[in-house]
């Protein structure tokens, strides 16, 4: 398909004014992958880690975006239909070759999902990324089962919302945390029947509701409250890192033995190509629009509106998923 598209290019480190709407030829699969037409995409923090400088072994000039929601234009390999609606997430999209922020994007078949839905590509352009690391973190990393508390750190953050759905249909008992008192019916209405007001330390109350502490502990804030997190968490449990909506990346003379309490399990969760192929997508896809799995959407933003739309996700004010249509 020769011809041009428009992307958004990235030639060096900076705020969100570094993201340039450029027009570049149409990129061309081999036949070990395919050509997407990108109809919408959501918005990651791991995209802004990569603008603001932070991510060294991404080469520049680079198009961003680690996920995309679209239609098959071409798959030169035979492996999907042109026309087909898919999905798809990481494997180095964005990053070692270029992504998703473009009218065109050229994928590895290997790491695409066909979808079947109705669903508008601003609430499917939502869901790829969100809906796996809710879920990885949660059955993978967590291996939450029904019964258990699970207190999610971070729970306005875009997976916060998923994770609480998914958990609370789960059969799991969820409380969540927030910096803000008006997040208490925002989460709530996701799912959650616990709700903590955040305010760094909560390890005490968190323990003193739930008879000790809770079982499992989905940590999206990051690196800053996660020695609080640990803390909070009764033996046997785990937390699971998975965000970092708290801007750190590293612990500052980190002590295990001090930090870890006894019997407790710290672990993290990335989510790659295989934990995204494994996952039930479409049963969750088709949970969302039967409307038994809430999810929260964020603002929707135009191709050419990308500088704005990284400067909302900055400001972590979306309260919900920010998604990109092009």
């Amino acid at each position: 398909m020769p011809g041009t598209m428009n992307a958004v290019v990235m030639h060096a480190p900076g705020g969100p004014e570094v993201l340039k709407l450029e027009t570049r030829p149409i990129p061309q699969p081999d036949t070990t992958e395919v050509l997407i037409k990108v109809h919408a995409f959501g918005l990651n923090r791991s995209e802004l880690f990569t603008r603001q400088g932070h991510s060294p072994g991404v080469r520049l000039p680079r198009i961003l975006g680690i996920e995309a929601v679209g239609t098959v234009a071409e798959s030169p390999g035979g492996q999907l239909e042109p026309g087909q609606v898919v999905a798809t997430v990481m494997g180095g999209m964005g990053r070692s070759f270029d992504g998703s922020y473009a009218e065109y994007a050229v994928v590895p078949a290997a790491q695409i999902r066909i979808l079947r839905t109705n669903l508008p590509w601003s609430t499917l352009g939502a869901l790829p990324e969100m809906l796996q690391t809710a879920w990885g973190a949660l059955f993978r990393s967590l291996r939450l089962a029904p019964g258990q508390m699970l207190l999610i750190r971070g729970g306005t953050t875009s997976v916060g919302l998923a994770a609480i759905a998914i958990a609370s249909a789960h059969g799991a008992v969820v409380g969540a945390t927030s910096r803000s008192a008006e997040a208490e019916s925002v989460v709530k209405a996701a799912g959650a029947t616990h709700f903590f007001l955040d305010d760094g330390a909560i390890a005490e109350k968190v323990r003193g509701v739930w008879n000790g502490g809770a079982d499992k502990v989905l940590e999206l804030v990051g690196t800053t409250t996660l020695a609080d997190s640990l803390q909070a968490t009764k033996e046997p449990g785990i937390v699971c890192m998975a965000g970092m909506v708290g801007h750190q990346w590293s612990l500052p003379q980190f002590a295990p033995m001090d930090v870890i309490p006894t019997g407790v399990s710290l672990t993290t969760y990335s989510g790659g190509v295989a934990d995204f192929m494994a996952m039930p997508l479409q049963e969750l896809v088709d949970q969302v629009e039967a409307g038994v799995l809430p999810i929260r959407l964020g603002p929707v933003f135009q191709l050419d509106q990308i500088s704005s739309a990284h400067a909302v996700m900055e400001q972590t004010s979306a309260r919900g998923k920010i998604v990109v249509l092009t």
